[in-house]
């Protein structure tokens, strides 16, 4: 018998993708990039940061891949399989393994500088500071 690896949400997450990719404009060098699975993610506003939270069961921190550049922070990394796909005794697979990638577009309040991250349990947490509120002042004009 041949395993057959059962993803049942396997179409629609290509068809979000394609769609997103759409929607980003197509044109986009982050749309070159391709992924076998996308990690599930919470994001979250707290007063003083923003955390985004994913799960990446499997995934080793230094297989984790974090760029912060021009508003986008993009997470990317890879899991490998534990299972040989002939190996004997398996009915079926249904943990994907393979490449990762997402992108979030950060606020202008986000503090690039001092964004950190910290794997526990097979869940990433990136704390992302928000940036000290500029307090408005009166500028004099002279005349």
């Amino acid at each position: 018998m041949a395993i057959r690896r059962y993803e049942p949400l396997g179409l629609i997450n290509e068809l979000t993708r394609e769609l997103s990719r759409l929607s980003e404009g197509g044109d986009d060098a982050s749309s070159l990039a391709t992924s076998d699975w996308t990690p599930a993610v919470d994001i979250r506003e707290e007063p003083n940061r923003y955390v985004i939270e994913a799960d990446l069961p499997g995934v080793r921190p230094e297989d984790i891949d974090i760029h912060m550049e021009g508003g986008l922070l993009t997470i990317s990394g890879s899991r490998q399989s534990e299972v040989n796909e002939s190996a004997e005794g398996y009915k079926r697979v249904e943990r994907v393994a393979g490449s990762f990638y997402r992108r979030f577009s950060l606020p202008d309040t986000a503090d690039a500088e001092r964004i950190s991250a910290r794997s526990d349990h097979g869940v990433l947490q990136v704390v992302i500071p928000k940036q000290e509120k500029t307090r408005p002042r009166r500028i004099q004009v002279e005349g």
